[in-house]
């Protein structure tokens, strides 16, 4: 019983062994952990390389900020040393020099003297204007030297002093004979940071200066209107986006240069707006002793002189030939009355009378005609009463003409025509005699430019030219001392010839 049960237990382990070692599950389970050990190895394996990427990156990242703060280090000294350049450039700003000049030759026919200038008829002395082209025969220089500055505020600032000269005499040395001027010299700041509203970036002036705003008809060479004198002002006071307003107030001494104490002064309250292409100016002007003004022997001047005055400009400045075709346009209505009846440069005549009473016209422009043509025509007329004696009368009208023909880069013809008519009733006042009569003149310029050849007011310009002229004998009789009726020079036709240069920048 016992040997069989020994058997039967063999027998079993036996046939147990065998079939543990045929089962085919068993394999498969060590395969799998085999697998699982070799997928660890391989995580092991990324996390290792992870953990030095990470230590490499974070070693390239430590010396690239080593590296960027030794480029701050290196770059801030110098940026703040240009910064410092670029303030102290901003501070000291920068020096401008600008100026005009005209100088030419002028003779008649037979090569002798002869009378010209813009103001050559009888009605140049209340600025009765004629063409200036071939009819000028002086020089005339103005020298302009500026320093601006824009500060780190933002704040500007600018000084302006300018200095002419006029001559009529053709020598190399003029100096007993200059008229050497001092004829600008003032301050301007603007744009401050404590300025607001209406004010915020309007300039404030000080000092002897021309207006800003001031307008001429440059190929007649008269000024529409001319603001100037020392004194104070604020420019571009602005109530919108269109409309802005200038206030000034300027100071004029009337008398004799000799005798500075015995004068009396002027001084022009002006506002000048300004909306859209629309311009009203409005002054007013005082100048309590002017009827006590006394000359050089002590006696009164001019003792029924105005003490008071008004003026008024209503003005359109279009940017195109009067809304015509492109170009440009000035147009100007100007009264004035006591004081201001000396429309054109105001408040700078003391002899007019408290009733004068002066009506000024003037319209201008230039355009382009095409075919390298271009047209520049301008009217200037005045009727003034009351003037200097009670019922005296000056009244003119000036229409001219300015033709441009381009043919190459540099060279072009000028021709110009004038003319003008004059009624003059001056009641015997400074022995002048009552006139009336027409003007004319014609000139004819070959012209060399740089560049830019039909540019009305580009320069410079040398020109040739001959001008002919003539006029009503009846105005030779105006004045002993004017230009026509003068030896040489009286009606029947007159021609001058010469050479002039033209410059400004």
């Amino acid at each position: 019983m016992k040997k069989s049960t020994l058997a039967v237990t063999l027998g079993l382990i036996l046939s147990a062994g065998a079939a543990h070692a045929a089962d085919p599950s068993m394999s498969s389970i060590e395969a799998r952990l085999a697998a699982l050990e070799q997928r660890l190895q391989a995580a092991e394996q990324r996390a290792n390389a992870a953990e030095n990427r990470a230590q490499a990156a974070e070693k390239q990242a430590q010396q690239l900020a080593a590296a960027q703060q030794k480029n701050q280090t290196t770059t801030a000294p110098v940026e703040q040393r240009i910064a410092k350049l670029e303030q102290k450039a901003a501070d000291e700003g920068g020096f401008e020099f600008h100026g005009y000049a005209r100088s030419g030759l002028l003779m008649n026919n037979s090569a002798a003297k002869t009378q010209g200038g813009p103001t050559v008829t009888p009605a140049g002395e209340t600025g009765g204007h004629v063409g200036r082209l071939g009819n000028e025969p002086d020089t005339y220089v103005e020298m302009n030297l500026e320093h601006k500055q824009t500060l780190a505020n933002g704040a500007t600032t600018r000084f302006k002093v300018m200095l002419a000269d006029g001559q009529k005499t053709y020598n190399d040395w003029t100096a007993s004979s200059s008229d050497l001027n001092l004829r600008q010299a003032f301050t301007e700041i603007g744009h401050l940071p404590s300025f607001s509203g209406a004010f915020k970036d309007s300039t404030v002036w000080a000092g002897k200066r021309f207006d800003r705003d001031n307008f001429d008809i440059h190929w007649i060479d008269s000024d529409v209107v001319f603001l100037a004198g020392t004194g104070a002002g604020v420019y571009d006071m602005k109530w919108g986006d269109n409309a802005h307003s200038n206030v000034s107030i300027y100071g004029r001494t009337f008398g004799d240069i000799e005798n500075s104490e015995n004068t009396a002064q002027n001084y022009i309250l002006s506002l000048n707006n300004f909306y859209g292409p629309v311009q009203l100016m409005v002054s007013g002007m005082r100048a309590k002793d002017n009827d006590d003004r006394l000359d050089l022997d002590g006696n009164k001047v001019k003792n029924d002189a105005a003490n008071t005055g008004v003026h008024a400009l209503l003005g359109l400045h279009n940017d195109s030939f009067y809304g015509l075709r492109e170009g440009s346009a000035k147009t100007a209505l100007l009264y004035g009355h006591g004081l201001g009846a000396e429309v054109k440069s105001i408040g700078s005549d003391g002899a007019l009378l408290p009733e004068a009473n002066t009506w000024r016209l003037a319209s201008y422009g230039i355009t382009p005609l095409g075919g390298g043509w271009h047209i520049a025509p301008a009217l200037l007329a005045q009727t003034s009463k009351d003037r200097y004696v009670k019922g005296d009368s000056y009244q003119w009208a000036t229409a001219n003409v300015r033709l441009i023909q381009g043919f190459t880069e540099n060279f072009e013809m000028q021709y110009e025509g004038s003319y003008q008519y004059m009624d003059l009733r001056p009641e015997g006042y400074n022995s002048r005699n009552a006139v009336s009569g027409n003007f004319y003149k014609l000139t004819v310029a070959p012209t060399l430019k740089a560049s830019d050849v039909g540019e009305f007011l580009k320069r410079p310009e040398i020109r040739l030219f001959a001008t002919w002229m003539d006029w009503d004998h009846r105005l030779d009789k105006y004045a002993s001392s004017d230009a026509f009726g003068s030896d040489g020079f009286k009606a029947g036709g007159e021609w001058n010839f010469g050479v002039q240069m033209e410059t400004w920048f």
